[in-house]
């Protein structure tokens, strides 16, 4: 699941930085995005899942930056990053979803982490509760119409400073460029400020709400929202 998190609106923080610049991602830039990845997602719905920022950024965010690096977009403003935007033009090209989570939890042997086996623990019951009463649950989205995805972050102070609107902008014309059929996203039915901005670039509601399993906010389930776009 995409681990979305924007708030966006009309007014400029007092404290928001110079606009911000949009160019390519360099891997120079890899440890600072790194560093962006877990601070943008602080206090929101898409926050940390089970409290480990590293497993999770190999989740969602190292794959495209060793795989496909120039699909990846930043922001940057007074000599330093305050967004990102990482996209993937055809989601076959990196391993699923489940494949990377998989491997993260291998890897940094999550397993024997207790925020992990509470996580786990809250999956069993979610997916116990979902069966029963036959409610959908969150999964990987497969469609030739819409093969292009992305993730996009921001810092708070960068929120509402014009740097997401240009970010998607500037994917958009990627996708158009490469010829691509339209894009999807996966984000919180609970981040409403999400859901509000994406609508506005153009994206739709897309099937129904699903439950994902094990995650919460505030003491609720979330539940994943998929949108597209089309050119």
């Amino acid at each position: 699941m995409n681990p979305l998190y924007l708030q966006t609106g009309t007014a400029r923080p007092p404290d928001a930085p110079a606009p911000a610049e949009i160019r390519p991602f360099t891997e120079s830039d890899r440890a600072e995005l790194l560093a962006l990845f877990a601070r943008a997602r602080e206090g929101s719905p898409s926050a940390s899942l089970w409290g480990h920022e590293e497993s999770e950024a190999a989740i969602y965010l190292t794959p495209y930056m060793d795989l496909e690096p120039e699909s990846i977009f930043v922001a940057e403003s007074g000599g330093r990053l305050v967004g990102c935007l990482t996209g993937c033009r055809d989601s076959s090209r990196l391993p699923s979803e489940e494949a990377r989570t998989l491997e993260a939890i291998r890897r940094h042997r999550l397993m024997l982490r207790p925020r992990l086996t509470a996580f786990f623990a809250r999956s069993t019951a979610d997916l116990l509760w979902a069966a029963a009463r036959r409610r959908p649950r969150a999964g990987a989205f497969e469609d030739a119409r819409w093969p292009a995805h992305l993730h996009i972050n921001l810092v708070p102070e960068a929120r509402g400073t014009g740097a997401a609107e240009n970010l998607m902008t500037v994917w958009f014309d990627r996708l158009r460029s490469t010829g691509s059929p339209g894009c999807h996203l996966q984000t919180l039915c609970e981040n409403t400020r999400a859901l509000a901005f994406f609508r506005r670039m153009g994206f739709t509601e897309h099937g129904p709400a699903r439950l994902v399993p094990g995650a919460r906010y505030r003491g609720g389930r979330l539940h994943q929202r998929t949108m597209t776009w089309t050119p």
